[in-house]
């Protein structure tokens, strides 16, 4: 079973706590099996290749690692971390909303 998290793809968030704190940018994946998240820019690390077909020459590439869900806040609509909330609009459709200021998300 699966946790349900308050973040998605393509939410912008920071950064809280680590190397990488403050930093912002897009969750390019979420890895809910591992309670982790895939920051676009954020927590990059240099990752060896061998040689293979795709890439002959093989070499070193920089790529975003995992950050725990725990470590990053969505930015809501005025760019101000917020924690987020669920509740039903007027037509009866959940919608997610921050919880600092009441505002719908996206």
């Amino acid at each position: 079973m699966f946790k349900r998290y308050k973040v998605k793809k393509g939410d912008l968030v920071v950064v809280t706590t680590g190397d990488s704190k403050g930093k912002q940018g897009r969750i390019v994946e979420v890895d809910r099996k591992n309670d982790r998240v895939i920051v676009e820019g954020v927590n990059l690390v240099k990752k060896h290749r061998k040689p293979s077909a795709q890439n002959p020459q093989g070499g070193i590439e920089t790529i975003a690692a995992g950050i725990n869900v725990s470590n990053v806040k969505v930015l809501d609509n005025k760019g101000n971390a917020t924690r987020v909330g669920r509740r039903r609009n007027t037509e009866g459709k959940l919608e997610r909303y921050s919880k600092k200021s009441g505002e719908t998300i996206k």
